[in-house]
């Protein structure tokens, strides 16, 4: 692969997962709040989902730039993502796994409701999408 490839893949996931989670906060700020408690479940699980697949799409960046096939088609498992992450990165792994329990088992599926436990699993998303951001070198080799 080459290098201008990889910075290519680098910038395309990147921005992609930034928008992503650009959309959730969005959508998590009409959920308000009061006293540390988001009060619409619906955007809170619906900013969860959206912040939940920002990092998917971080990570199909990450394991695409270390070689591994990403399967085609709308649907890969948790257990894809945390088998071929576990190779390559502890740190990523602990994000992972607790941003998976925080935003889609908890946050998307369960509609918890607390600002302190979903802000974490915002923090954790965007740390999986800071290990794909493109460095200057990366950026010099697009042009």
């Amino acid at each position: 692969m080459t290098a201008k490839h990889k910075a290519l893949i680098k910038a395309e996931h990147y921005n992609e997962a930034l928008r992503y989670m650009d959309n959730a906060k969005k959508t998590l700020k009409k959920a308000g709040k009061i006293d540390g408690i988001f009060q619409d479940k619906k955007y809170v699980k619906t900013a969860c989902g959206i912040a939940y697949n920002a990092l998917l799409l971080a990570l199909d960046g990450y394991l695409g730039l270390r070689g591994v096939e990403i399967p085609k088609g709308r649907h890969k498992s948790i257990e894809f993502y945390k088998t071929n992450i576990s190779a390559a990165d502890r740190k990523v792994t602990g994000y992972l796994h607790d941003a998976y329990e925080i935003l889609h088992l908890s946050g998307y599926y369960d509609g918890l409701q607390t600002e302190k436990t979903i802000k974490l699993g915002f923090e954790l998303a965007n740390g999986i999408i800071e290990t794909i951001k493109p460095t200057a070198a990366d950026l010099k080799n697009l042009n």
